[in-house]
């Protein structure tokens, strides 16, 4: 899992509460168990049109956000089913944190195992980094986890600071998914298996 130290980026706002993860990724586009290729079907109902081609009406297809990498959206983000697909989209779209005044515990929770930063602002706060990005036509932020703070690139630069659990910071400013914290205990689970081995054999 990459790293999570500080990110500097464009900033697009999805002016949308309750966003469940089956608008985030829509079922048909779970079929695949490879973990790559789900970016480009991110909320695949509301950037699309039928006829397949990009709804200009979907604030994501704006001009000004192409290559954003900092979302910002309202309260409750990532309800719905459990559907870790659902991170991986957001995350493969170019999305390096969200913020939000509320996420769903999963999707948070999923979001920590695949190093997607998940930032809760108080709604004022989101509320005026929506303001801003309305004002300022390709608003940059630097989202900061060793801060703790998200700072709005402006002529006077705004700061909001965020809290996040140790753990979960620790762990993505080390880059280590479950995978990788278990793997920190190499040397004891193999010494451990070692010595259970060894008492097999004594009681065979």
């Amino acid at each position: 899992m990459e790293a999570f130290r500080s990110h500097r980026g464009l900033v697009a706002t999805l002016d949308r509460a309750n966003v469940d993860t089956d608008q985030i990724i829509p079922k048909q586009f779970l079929k695949s168990i490879k973990r790559t290729g789900f970016g480009e079907s991110l909320f695949y109902d509301w950037r699309y049109r039928p006829d397949g081609t990009p709804d200009p009406a979907f604030e994501l297809n704006e001009p000004r956000f192409n290559g954003a990498s900092i979302l910002v959206a309202r309260n409750n983000f990532g309800c719905g089913s459990s559907r870790e697909h659902a991170v991986w989209a957001v995350h493969q779209y170019g999305f390096k944190a969200v913020i939000a005044p509320s996420f769903a515990d999963i999707f948070r929770n999923n979001s920590t195992k695949n190093g997607l930063l998940t930032v809760e602002l108080q709604e004022p706060e989101v509320e005026e980094i929506f303001q801003m990005t309305s004002r300022y036509k390709g608003l940059e932020a630097t989202v900061n986890l060793e801060e703790q703070r998200v700072t709005l690139h402006l002529p006077e630069e705004i700061s909001f600071h965020f809290d996040i659990d140790p753990s979960v910071k620790d762990h993505l400013i080390r880059g280590l998914d479950e995978i990788g914290l278990t793997l920190r205990q190499e040397a004891a689970i193999a010494a451990f298996e070692k010595r259970h081995n060894t008492q097999m054999e004594a009681r065979g």
